[in-house]
């Protein structure tokens, strides 16, 4: 019980933080005339939402970023800090394309191949920081199956590729998630739920709960101001910020495979985009989407902003209790 109320002052800490930084920063945001431009090939009834402050995910990180220090000198765990900081790397990624666009006027910031050089880096950076004895020693390169108390051991080396691409993956669906007002924040809060609860039933990954419960708090916050219609917008500041703390979170747990569960939503968006673009090209013109990703489909049969993050919401809800259950035997 002691756990539980430690975990819910963090979930408290976060939404406050981030409902007060949304007060002072989205106002800032107006003023330097930081708006997010709609890509011209995108959705034709978005573009009202031309000029809608971006780079909202700074008041989430900076709220994170409190609970995270809060916790350290509260309980002397700087698990959250060092999860934060994976996260706050990719969110730099994201700042530098933010800041690219708004240099160019235009919805194309960095380059394809150097955002993968950069989250790649990353990525391996955290990997070996996790493997590191003296900081913890968390990650394994084992592979548990989910709703079983089998496992998968594979070479370290193998390990380590798979994971980083895995890390980079799963950033860069979240970031693509983030196209609808309220969905990215919205889909991803019952996996930091998810995420909590696994804190509580693992002994010594109490941190790692703090900083997912936090983050929790912290998107309920940011819920104020970017629910439809969005006040402001995370930009890829806060969405690549999220993904690298939704995947850096399942390999911190050791359990990098609840990402299907958890990350079925952020898939889903993925595997549209990629079965689109490849259909495309294939048949020359053809689709099998009306539009991509897939939140954008729905938009075009119909369904209002509103009901696409209710939906999405949903569906992420089912796959982060079915990810629990299937990691059950782990957290016990």
């Amino acid at each position: 019980m002691e756990a539980l109320i430690k975990l819910a002052l963090c979930a408290a800490v976060g939404f406050i933080l981030t409902a007060l930084l949304g007060l002072f920063i989205i106002p800032a945001l107006r003023r330097a005339h930081v708006g997010q431009s709609i890509k011209a090939d995108g959705p034709v009834w978005h573009k009202s939402k031309e000029g809608t402050p971006t780079m909202g995910g700074v008041t989430f990180i900076l709220a994170s970023l409190a609970v995270a220090i809060l916790w350290a000198v509260w309980q002397g765990d700087y698990n959250p800090l060092a999860l934060f900081a994976f996260a706050f790397v990719f969110g730099c990624i994201g700042f530098l394309d933010d800041y690219a666009k708004l240099r160019h006027k235009e919805n194309t910031g960095l380059s394809a191949p150097a955002k993968f050089l950069l989250q790649l880096a990353a990525s391996i950076l955290f990997l070996v920081v996790l493997r590191h004895p003296a900081l913890g020693g968390h990650l394994s390169p084992t592979l548990t199956i989910p709703f079983t108390t089998l496992s998968l051991q594979l070479p370290w080396p193998v390990y380590m590729v798979f994971a980083a691409l895995v890390m980079v993956g799963c950033v860069n669906a979240v970031n693509l998630t983030d196209g609808v007002d309220g969905l990215s924040s919205s889909v991803t809060l019952p996996v930091m739920l998810t995420y909590t609860a696994l804190g509580l039933s693992i002994s010594n990954k109490l941190g790692f709960g703090a900083f997912s419960a936090g983050l929790f708090g912290c998107l309920l916050g940011f819920l104020l101001y970017n629910h439809h219609p969005a006040k402001v917008f995370m930009g890829d500041t806060g969405s690549l910020f999220l993904g690298g703390a939704v995947c850096g979170l399942a390999f911190a747990y050791n359990m990098p495979l609840i990402l299907i569960f958890v990350g079925v939503i952020y898939i889903a968006e993925t595997l549209s985009d990629i079965i689109q673009v490849t259909y495309f090209k294939a048949t020359h013109g053809k689709r099998i989407f009306l539009m991509a990703p897939l939140h954008h489909h729905f938009e075009k049969k119909g369904w209002s902003e509103d009901k696409v993050v209710t939906v999405f919401t949903l569906v992420s809800c089912i796959g982060c209790i079915l990810g629990f259950l299937a990691f059950g035997n782990v957290a016990r």
